[in-house]
C-alpha cells in the first residue's frame, strides 16, 4: 500500500540513523519500540562498530540497512558513514539505548509539515532515570525497565516545548546535513558534538531549534557508543572553544536560549552584560589553551 501524504509531506520520508557499539540487547529494544509504536513505516540504517556480540548477525538475518567498522569509530564517524546509506528527506538520529513512545513520528511530521520548510533542528524530550528534560525512573537498565508503566504514563509526565535543544533524537533535513558537512569528526568518540553540529547549522542561518514536548524517549544513557578502552577521550568543550572562539555554555545561553519556553525562531543575541563578559570570559580562556 502507499504511503499516504499530507500537504506535501510523504509519511515514507525519515530515515533512522543509530550508531550501535556491542550493545545488542539495548539496540534490540529500540528496534522494538520503533516498530511497535511508529505510526508510519521508516528507513532505518545501523552503523555497526565491531558487532562481534551478535549485533552484525542480527541486523543482517533482520535485513536492516547498515554500514560497519572493524572497530569503534567514535559517535561522530559512525553518524557520518551511517549517513551516506539514507534515501529520504529527512535523517533522523537517534542513540541505541532510547525507547520511542507512540506516535512519535506523526509528532514530527505534523511539526514538519506546519513549518513548511527545512530549515530546523526538531528533537524529542528524554526521559531518564537520573537526568534528562524528565526525571522519572522507569528502569536503569533492561532488567529493571518498566515498559507498560511507561506506556501507560508518558502522556502525563510533561516538560514542554523548549528552545535550543541539542540532544538526540533529533530531526534535520537530509539537504541541511549535507550543507554543513554532517557531525564533525574532531569531536570523537562524541564529546561536545551536538552543540558544534548546531553551530554549524546557525552559522548557516538555521534559526528554528525546537525541543517538542509531545515527541517523548525513555533514554538509559548508557552511551555505549562513546565507550571504548584505550580511546583518547576528547576535552569536547576545549574542541569547541578552540574552533568557535566561545565555550558551549555560553552558545548555549546566548545563542540557542537552551530549555527556555520556545516561543518562535531564535534571534541574534542580545548583547548586554552578561553577553559582553561572558565574551570577554570565554576570549580569556581562548588565550589560556594556547599555553
Amino acid at each position: 500500500m502507499a504511503q499516504k501524504s499530507i500537504c506535501g509531506i510523504n509519511h515514507k520520508m525519515i530515515s533512522i540513523v543509530i550508531p550501535t557499539y556491542n550493545n545488542l540487547d539495548y539496540l534490540k529494544l529500540c528496534l522494538k519500540s520503533l516498530k511497535k509504536n511508529s505510526s508510519f513505516k521508516h528507513e532505518i540504517i545501523i552503523h555497526i562498530n565491531d558487532g562481534s556480540d551478535g549485533t552484525l548477525n542480527f541486523v543482517k538475518a533482520n535485513n536492516y540497512k547498515y554500514s560497519i567498522s572493524d572497530d569503534n569509530i567514535g559517535l561522530c564517524s559512525s553518524i557520518n558513514k551511517a549517513a551516506k546509506l539514507v534515501s529520504n528527506r529527512y535523517i533522523l538520529y537517534s542513540h541505541d539505548d532510547m525507547y520511542f513512545c507512540p506516535s512519535w513520528d506523526k509528532i514530527l511530521l505534523d511539526e514538519v509539515r506546519s513549518l513548511n520548510h527545512d530549515n530546523f533542528y526538531l528533537s524529542g524530550t528524554m526521559i531518564e532515570p537520573n537526568s534528562g528534560h524528565i526525571v522519572c525512573d522507569f528502569g536503569i537498565d533492561l532488567d529493571t525497565f518498566k515498559e507498560d508503566e511507561l506506556l501507560s504514563k508518558y502522556k502525563d509526565i510533561n516538560f514542554y516545548d523548549h528552545q535550543g535543544t541539542h540532544f538526540a533524537p533529533h530531526l534535520v533535513s537530509k539537504k541541511m546535513w549535507d550543507r554543513v558537512g554532517g557531525f564533525s569528526e574532531e569531536f570523537n568518540p562524541g564529546i561536545g558534538s551536538d552543540p558544534d553540529f548546531n553551530m554549524k547549522l546557525w552559522k548557516e542561518g538555521v534559526r528554528i531549534f525546537k525541543g517538542l514536548n509531545n515527541f517523548k524517549v525513555y533514554h538509559f544513557g548508557s552511551l555505549t557508543t562513546r565507550k571504548k578502552k584505550n580511546f583518547i577521550q576528547n576535552r569536547g568543550d576545549k574542541t569547541f572553544l578552540k574552533k568557535w572562539g566561545i565555550t558551549t555554555k555560553f552558545f548555549k545561553k546566548h545563542y540557542l536560549r537552551s530549555k527556555t519556553k520556545y516561543n518562535g525562531p531564535l534571534k541574534e543575541p542580545n548583547i548586554n552584560l552578561s553577553y559582553i563578559f561572558g565574551l570577554i570570559s570565554c576570549k580569556i580562556q581562548s588565550i589560556f589553551l594556547l599555553y
